[in-house]
């Protein structure tokens, strides 16, 4: 908090107190002590003849007489002098007091004045700022008014227009009451008409829905038939490939020419191949779930990898159709066969291109 400043007259103010107040001090001592001064006992009348014998008695005396007296006026003298100086320091004092009480006095004045000039122009501005809010007020309600006669003028058009639009109304509501009337008793007729269309189709219709059932039906049989058939040819050739081992295990024994031998390996083997490859379509068909996207002339290559006792290891697209689903199901489909138990007993020379080989596959292979 900042200490204000004090101001000329409240610094002279206790200084002039302790002055005055000295000085009343001084000349209480100065009553007081003439006051108790003892009196002097009343003169006894000198004889004549004594004073004049004292007199020319003694000269000396009387020097010392007037040299007392005139100490005695010289104190009296000096006393008044410091009275008086003491009497003229109060009265400049007084005089100093009088002229700053004069300036506080102006300057308390000069304040007021500036408080009352301040007030004034706050009045001033008062005033200034009522009229600026007077003036305001009454645009505002002017504003107000022209707002609400026009509120109430659109009010007026509103109604006009509502009572016109709804006579509009009212009049085409009855013209189309009479035309819903006419329209009324033609879509009677049309739609006994169109009853009886329908009924003649819905009947057309389940008449071919039972049509397509069947001929579904015969298909899914002729489809089934189909896959029993190749799996009754994969079965029956897998069972011929045994038997053919067997014979060429004994045509080797009695075989005595390498080279003949050999060759009836060889076309043992390309019909062994051929006839697994029909296996692997044949159950990779079983378990196909055909995509929406899969259509005819679709090929995509499979790499697939198989341990000798049958078991798939890996599937993997070779080379793609261009449908990510149709290549999706086919590994799948490869993938659910799981293990081919006619692999077992095979040579591990007839084996090894099925180790890791490549199959093609459209989707008519896997629709077998």
């Amino acid at each position: 908090m900042q200490q204000r400043e004090p101001s000329a007259s409240e610094s002279y103010f206790w200084p002039s107190v302790w002055a005055i107040g000295l000085h009343v001090l001084v000349f209480a001592l100065l009553f007081v002590s003439f006051a108790m001064t003892p009196e002097l006992p009343p003169s006894k009348p000198i004889v004549q003849a004594t004073l004049y014998q004292l007199k020319s008695k003694s000269q000396a005396t009387t020097q010392t007489n007037q040299k007392i007296a005139g100490e005695a006026k010289k104190t009296a003298s000096r006393q008044t002098e410091v009275e008086q100086l003491e009497q003229k320091k109060v009265e400049q004092e007084a005089v100093k007091a009088a002229e700053q009480k004069k300036a506080d006095a102006a300057q308390k004045a000069e304040e007021a004045r500036e408080a009352a000039e301040a007030k004034k122009a706050e009045a001033a501005e008062a005033a200034k700022a009522a009229e600026a809010k007077k003036a305001a007020e009454a645009k505002k309600a002017d504003e107000a008014k022209k707002a609400a006669e026009k509120q109430q003028a659109d009010i007026a058009k509103k109604k006009a227009e509502d009572e016109a639009k709804k006579k509009a109304e009212e009049e085409a509501k009855k013209e189309a009451a009479e035309e819903a009337k006419k329209q009324a008793a033609e879509d009677a007729k049309k739609k006994a008409a169109e009853e009886a269309k329908k009924k003649a189709a819905e009947d057309a219709k389940k008449k071919a829905a039972a049509e397509d059932a069947k001929k579904k039906a015969a298909e899914e049989a002729k489809k089934k038939a189909a896959a029993d058939a190749q799996k009754k040819k994969a079965q029956e050739a897998v069972r011929k490939a045994a038997e053919d081992k067997k014979a060429q295990a004994l045509a080797e024994l009695l075989s005595d020419t390498t080279e003949r031998q050999q060759a009836l390996a060889d076309e043992q083997g390309d019909q062994v191949a051929g006839d697994f490859d029909d296996l692997i379509r044949m159950r990779a068909a079983e378990g196909w779930a055909r995509p929406p996207s899969a259509r005819k002339g679709m090929t995509v290559v499979l790499q697939i990898n198989m341990l000798p006792d049958g078991t798939i290891t890996s599937v993997s697209v070779a080379r793609s159709s261009g449908d990510g689903p149709y290549d999706s199901s086919a590994v799948a489909a490869v993938k659910n066969i799981g293990r081919l138990t006619e692999m077992q007993g095979m040579k591990p020379s007839d084996f090894n291109q099925y180790r890791s080989f490549k199959m093609t596959f459209t989707p008519e292979d896997l629709a077998l």
